[in-house]
């Protein structure tokens, strides 16, 4: 429970003190895959084996399947509505060897 408490207090502050919009993204997908499993990890191993046990991998296996959908869900409606990523990559320096 003690990683998954340091990777949302990490995930927090780079939510808060990234630049733009798609930092901020990729910082609070990360937090909510890594750090809400590994809380939930930490509560199914302090609960013992239980139906209440059960419960928590099965709510692990939904937030494993739905936090990913939901960022690119979000990630598709911030392009489609125009915000663009920054790329510090100029075209003409990429060559294609």
């Amino acid at each position: 429970m003690g990683s998954g408490c340091i990777f949302v207090l990490i995930g927090a502050l780079g939510v808060l003190n990234l630049p733009e919009f798609w930092s901020r993204l990729h910082a609070a997908s990360v937090v909510e895959s890594a750090g809400m499993i590994l809380l939930i990890a930490g509560l199914c191993v302090q609960s013992g084996l239980s139906l209440i046990t059960v419960k928590l991998i099965l709510l692990i296996v939904f937030l494993f399947l739905t936090g990913p959908t939901a960022t690119h869900a979000v990630a598709s409606a911030a392009l489609v509505s125009g915000m663009k990523p920054k790329s510090d990559v100029k075209t003409d320096e990429v060559s294609n060897d």
